[in-house]
């Protein structure tokens, strides 16, 4: 199937633990649970798992993950959290109900990329979402752990 694939991940989460403890942090990840399932419900995004600081859904459009990652990033800085994320377009097997395959694995290494309030897409996303009104900035080519060639990474800009 065709899909495009997001990546979250809550940026410095560690020592975010540290400095509320335990209960503090677990109440965090509640609501951080929360608002990102509640955005994937409006952006349509199926979540495929989470890591407990982060997640892994797939969209059946390019612009609903990208406008869904604004959001998430956008709605965690409000309860203090830093998120960064990583989106890419591919084609995608299914295991176990998740999607899988080397689309997934290209847009977990772009979310690594990113900084903490950053969203990276590669040129895939960039030219399918042309006329949708999103803005990027080039964020240059980078290599990929694991994955051949070089990719062409873009910022997605404030809206």
């Amino acid at each position: 199937m065709l899909a495009t694939v997001l990546f979250t991940d809550l940026v410095d989460s560690t020592g975010h633990l540290t400095r509320v403890g335990d209960r503090g942090w677990a109440d965090l990840v509640r609501q951080h649970h929360a608002i990102v399932r509640g955005l994937l419900a409006t952006y349509r995004g199926q979540e495929n798992d989470t890591a407990g600081d982060g997640v892994f859904a797939t969209f059946d459009g390019p612009t609903r993950a990208v406008r869904c990652a604004q959001e998430i990033v956008q709605s965690l800085q409000s309860i203090g959290l830093a998120a960064r994320a990583g989106i890419h377009t591919g084609e995608c097997e299914t295991a176990d109900g998740k999607a899988a395959g080397i689309a997934v694995v290209v847009a977990a290494r772009v979310m690594a990329r990113a900084a903490g309030g950053q969203i990276l897409v590669t040129s895939t996303v960039k030219d399918l979402v042309a006329g949708s009104g999103l803005i990027f900035a080039a964020a240059g080519a980078h290599e990929l752990k694991g994955v051949p060639g070089t990719w062409q990474l873009y910022t997605v800009a404030d809206r």
